[in-house]
């Protein structure tokens, strides 16, 4: 007797499970809307993303790319990177020119890596990160 009401039970729910299958709107798209992805993955050296997760336009400023690349190491001086706004750590290097120090960013010096990390940043948004850290002396 007891199978008797556990089938009728599944009966009920497999019944119940098909007209709720029936009214859920089977456009493309609702479809589309309940596929969706429910997040995004970015990844370092991403064109499109920036620090703050907004889509890029155009150039960054120099105070952007320092804030997103440059802080972690020349906020403290990680490593003896030449802290920002500090003359006595950037005298020597200013007085090699601003081509040495450009080509040293690009290419990475000593412990600091090619572009500072900022791979997708461009040599003028380099150049305008390194006119941000010196902007004060």
């Amino acid at each position: 007797m007891k199978w008797k009401q556990v089938l009728a039970v599944f009966a009920g729910v497999a019944v119940a499970g098909s007209v709720m299958a029936m009214s859920v709107d089977m456009s493309r798209e609702a479809i589309a809307e309940r596929i969706k992805p429910t997040a995004k993955v970015r990844l370092a050296g991403d064109e499109v993303a920036q620090a703050n997760g907004a889509a890029q336009e155009g150039e960054r400023s120099g105070e952007a790319v320092y804030n997103q690349a440059c802080a972690a190491c020349h906020t403290s001086g990680v490593l003896n990177a030449p802290r920002k706004g500090n003359a006595d750590d950037w005298e020597e290097r200013i007085a090699k020119g601003m081509d040495t120090l450009l080509e040293h960013s690009i290419n990475g010096f000593n412990a600091m890596p090619p572009r500072g990390t900022c791979m997708n940043c461009s040599d003028d948004e380099i150049l305008a990160a390194i006119e941000y850290m010196i902007e004060d002396i």
